[in-house]
């Protein structure tokens, strides 16, 4: 049965990171900014049911929830509770048996999301949040944050910064790095 396990605060003030007790994605990332994103996956869908609630992010053993700023978190925090110790996690559709987060990169791209897998995005999921790589093309990167990170504005400023300083300095002085 899966349980919350324990609630992280997140440097977003309107996600909160909830701990599961289990892991529920082995090695996708799954992030939905609305309802109709989320129609496909019963989790997620389920988890917009509840009063407020404007994106959901989940990857291996912790769901982030971003709520409007007009609700308040003692309107989400024990029906979420509620719903995940009720949930039937073989709801939760299977990953993808081919994925490879890596598929089709060329070898500078591949060089760029090894060094966000070892340095960036653990750090991110610390957070409740993840990046997506757009495009890299013209030697721009072009990333997306996802869950918490997705509309911080310390993510969107300095942790874009950070990212562009760190591939810089490890991979390529010419990269430049865009939110998408």
């Amino acid at each position: 049965m899966l349980m919350v396990k324990d609630v992280d605060l997140t440097p977003n003030p309107q996600a909160l990171k909830f701990i599961l007790n289990e892991k529920i994605l082995n090695r996708e990332t799954r992030s939905f900014e609305s309802k109709e994103e989320a129609e496909n996956d019963p989790l997620a869908k389920a988890i917009f049911e509840l009063e407020g609630v404007v994106s959901v992010f989940y990857m291996d053993k912790f769901i982030t929830i971003e709520k409007a700023p007009d609700v308040s978190w003692g309107k989400i925090q024990m029906p979420f509770v509620n719903l995940i110790k009720n949930f039937d996690k073989n709801l939760i559709p299977e990953e993808d048996e081919n994925f490879t987060p890596s598929e089709n990169e060329t070898e500078k791209l591949k060089e760029i999301n090894d060094l966000l897998d070892k340095s960036i995005r653990p750090a991110l999921a610390g957070d409740g949040g993840g990046l997506e790589v757009l495009d890299f093309a013209d030697n721009i990167l072009t990333i997306r944050y996802q869950g918490a990170c997705g509309t911080c504005p310390s993510a969107i400023t300095g942790t874009l910064v950070a990212i562009k300083n760190i591939i810089n300095r490890e991979i390529d002085p010419t990269i430049e790095v865009k939110h998408g």
